[in-house]
C-alpha cells in the first residue's frame, strides 16, 4: 500500500470518530498498544529521538531494499503517534519515505489532541525516520 493510501486509511478511521476528542485520544492509545514490542536491547540512548519531551526509541532496518522501523515510548499517546508513522513508512523504499508528503495530521485534526511540545516531538520522529531513509539510501548507492 502506498504512503498516501495508508494516510487516507488513517484519515478514514479517525473520521469515524466524528471529531470526538476523547475517543480520538483513546484510539491513538489503542494503536500504540498494538505496536510490536521493541527489544529491550534497542532501548539505549543512541536510539532515543532527540527533540521529544517523552522518551521515544526508534530503530530502522533495511530488508530487501525496504525500510522497517521499530519503536517504543514511555508515554501512551506518543507511542500511538509513532505507531502511526511506522504504519505509514514501514516496508517502503528509502526514496519513497524521503519524498513522502505527510498530510494526515491536518486531516485528522491532530493539533486538537497533541500540544505544542508533542508536535515538536512528532516532527522530530518524522525527521529521524527520514534521516534513517537517507542513510540507507546513501549506503545502498555506495555499495552499488
Amino acid at each position: 500500500m502506498s504512503i498516501n493510501a495508508t494516510q487516507d486509511e488513517i484519515i478514514n478511521e479517525f473520521s469515524l470518530l466524528d471529531g470526538d476528542l476523547e475517543m480520538s485520544v483513546m484510539y491513538l492509545i489503542e494503536l500504540g498498544q498494538k505496536l510490536p514490542d521493541m527489544p529491550v536491547a534497542d532501548k539505549v540512548e543512541d536510539n532515543v529521538v532527540k527533540g521529544c519531551q517523552s522518551k521515544v526509541w526508534l530503530t530502522a532496518a533495511l530488508v530487501h531494499d525496504r525500510l522497517f522501523f521499530s519503536a517504543d515510548s514511555n508515554t501512551a499517546i506518543t507511542k500511538g503517534l509513532v505507531s502511526l508513522l511506522i504504519r505509514i513508512f514501514n516496508g517502503h523504499l528509502p526514496e519513497e519515505i524521503l519524498s513522502g508528503d505527510l498530510y494526515f495530521m491536518q486531516k485528522i485534526g491532530m493539533d486538537r489532541f497533541v500540544g505544542t511540545q508533542r508536535s515538536n516531538g512528532f516532527a522530530a520522529m518524522i525527521k529521524q525516520m527520514k534521516m534513517y531513509a537517507l542513510a540507507f539510501q546513501a549506503k545502498s548507492k555506495i555499495q552499488a
